[in-house]
């Protein structure tokens, strides 16, 4: 089914996507890794030695950094606009944007739930007693909008340059926005996504103390478990995720590939609590039945769901009411990726939509990783154990974050 957007504009295709995660550093690794339901966590040795509770992560497996960025490079920028940079230029040199396309016409529009703090972290403990001797890129490193900065003085992208900061819902906020931008004729094209790298003692110890992570440090490919009885919290991940958004008729003309289109988006906020999501999912429910009422949709056009599914037993249950709420007891399949790839907090969203893009035109729900009975399958039809395959359809793709900040994005495939 074609999508089209109950307020009229352009249509936005995608014709890009980098990636650099933990389940992998481009977007058919990354899938691979999702439909046979590999997790990537496991022991870190900096939080290890930090004697933390937690002592597990995801982090993004090792790539030639080289291949991206000069050594001079590499040693002014802090991790998260690293990633942000080399899967960004991935999407790029996918899209073959072509070279007479003016600066002014490209934006970057890029969310991030924690920006610099580990960098800030890092000077404050390093240099706490020599503030003198501080790097002189570290105000460059920590500052929020460093990484879409970076991406867009590397390639003179002169329109729109926006950093998000709507917690573990700030890439599908930056991708809304981006589209949006295109929607209505103030860009040509974004590059678009999500980054964070914050798996650090400060941050790890942090959430540790709220008891939000999982603690199963002996068995770290068993402790991300969306939707399933034995949840006990999230694991912190790290990664990048771009896209390459552009006008459809744009595309077409020029002969792009096009992956598929974000038809509809919508964000609200819960407004109850500053890290618990509305236990009822009322609002979030909400924000669901807009976005597919953006992309001129019915829910029975909904091929799956994408489920921001965290692993923690309130995000999971007012996750599971909300879209029991949207599909009126008749769930379409539901799959989570953080069972895989763990919590990209403010990459997460991004990284949910590149893979809801390929779910979507392949016609395929990835399983969700450790599922092996839940509270909620009376409720939801959830994936487990194999992949499915469906009729290539519409995606609804969910990101809930602390501060009740909700935003959905509805992914079509490519007619």
């Amino acid at each position: 089914m074609s999508a089209r957007h109950r307020s009229g504009g352009h249509r936005v295709a995608v014709t890009g996507i980098g990636v650099k995660c933990p389940a992998g550093n481009g977007i058919e690794e990354v899938f691979k890794a999702l439909l046979t339901a590999s997790p990537a966590a496991a022991r870190v040795e900096r939080l290890v030695e930090a004697d933390l509770p937690v002592q597990i992560a995801c982090l993004v497996p090792e790539f030639e950094v080289d291949a991206y960025l000069s050594r001079r490079e590499s040693r002014q920028i802090d991790r998260p606009a690293l990633l942000l940079v080399c899967a960004a230029a991935d999407a790029v040199a996918e899209a073959r944007l072509p070279a007479d396309l003016r600066g002014d016409r490209v934006g970057v529009q890029i969310g991030t739930g924690i920006g610099g703090l580990t960098s800030m972290e890092e000077a404050t403990v390093g240099y706490a007693h020599q503030p003198r001797l501080l790097p002189v890129h570290t105000v460059p490193r920590t500052m929020a909008n460093s990484a879409a900065s970076r991406l867009a003085l590397r390639y003179g992208f002169q329109g729109a340059c926006t950093t998000y900061a709507s917690a573990c819902a700030s890439g599908a906020t930056a991708l809304g926005a981006a589209a949006r931008k295109i929607r209505y004729g103030e860009l040509d094209v974004a590059v678009a996504g999500g980054v964070d790298a914050a798996v650090s003692t400060v941050v790890v110890g942090s959430f540790a103390r709220m008891r939000a992570l999982s603690t199963r440090n002996e068995a770290p490919e068993l402790a991300s478990r969306p939707f399933d009885s034995e949840r006990d919290g999230f694991v912190m991940g790290e990664g990048a995720a771009v896209l390459v958004l552009e006008r459809w008729d744009l595309a077409l003309a020029r002969g792009a590939v096009i992956h598929g289109e974000i038809a509809g988006y919508a964000e609200n906020c819960d407004a109850f609590h500053i890290v618990a999501p509305h236990e009822d999912g009322e609002v979030a429910g909400r924000c669901m039945r807009e976005a597919v009422a953006d992309a001129g949709l019915a829910f029975t056009d909904i091929a799956q769901v994408s489920a921001h599914g965290t692993s923690t037993v309130p995000g999971d249950q007012a996750e599971a009411r909300a879209i029991e709420r949207c599909f009126a007891g008749q769930s379409p399949p539901v799959t989570a990726v953080k069972g895989v790839t763990g919590h990209l907090i403010g990459a997460a969203g991004a990284l949910e939509a590149a893979v809801g893009l390929l779910c979507a035109a392949r016609g395929v729900v990835p399983p969700i990783a450790n599922l092996r009975s839940s509270p909620e399958a009376d409720r939801l039809d959830l994936v487990a154990g194999v992949a499915r395959g469906v009729a290539p359809g519409p995606v609804l793709s969910n990101s809930f974050g602390f501060g009740g900040q909700n935003a959905c994005l509805v992914l079509a495939p490519p007619p």
